[in-house]
């Protein structure tokens, strides 16, 4: 089971959705060991002074595909869950600056909550889902899949041509990095239109 993180492809412009940015969309894997599940807290790490949360939409692969085609695409998934992925925003400016690789700053253990996930014949259009965090009850960030540059359908054609996608691996559209740097005791919330997906905390 892998899990592949997009990046680069969440606009909270409209108009952008149809313009060249959909060039600029990127992805990343992360570890199984960066899994939390079930609710449980995220520790703060040792070696980062400012972690932030970034909240993403995920979508379970159900079935082994390759060159996968558009018009199959959305046969390869059937359920859609939450997570939060937790940054290491401090290594992560530093590898920027540097020119280096992330991997330090975002794919170690625990990183990732994810929540149950749902069959996705529960939302009208998987096109258009919002997703909600909040931090200590206020919202810090909300979302909708509309605003993804690539959709989902599209992702899954184009990760395929580069990667063999199997039954159980997780896709994870993220959205944007929250500017609150988490401390101790926060508690983080995570809604799906109205349904609550996740209720952890920090400690």
């Amino acid at each position: 089971m892998k899990l592949i993180c997009v990046e680069r492809n969440y606009t909270e412009s409209p108009e952008v959705v149809d313009n060249q940015m959909t060039k600029k969309t990127v992805f990343f894997l992360k570890p199984d060991s960066s899994i939390v599940t079930r609710n449980r807290p995220f520790f703060l790490p040792d070696f980062s002074k400012d972690i932030r949360a970034t909240m993403a939409l995920l979508i379970r692969i159900c079935k082994v595909g390759k060159h996968i085609s558009e018009k199959f695409a959305h046969t390869y998934y059937d359920e859609v869950g939450l997570g939060v992925n937790m940054s290491a925003y401090d290594l992560q400016q530093q590898s920027i600056e540097k020119g280096e690789p992330w991997e330090i700053a975002n794919c170690f253990d625990g990183s990732l909550a994810i929540s149950n996930f749902v069959k996705k014949d529960n939302f009208k259009d998987i096109n258009s889902i919002n997703f909600q965090l909040r931090i200590n009850n206020e919202c810090v960030q909300q979302a909708n899949s509309a605003f993804f540059t690539l959709e989902i359908d599209d992702f899954i054609v184009y990760v395929s041509q580069f990667m063999t996608l199997k039954m159980g691996d997780i896709i994870c559209f993220g959205t944007f990095v929250t500017n609150e740097k988490l401390q101790i005791n926060d508690k983080l919330q995570g809604f799906i239109e109205t349904e609550k997906f996740l209720d952890f905390r920090i400690k």
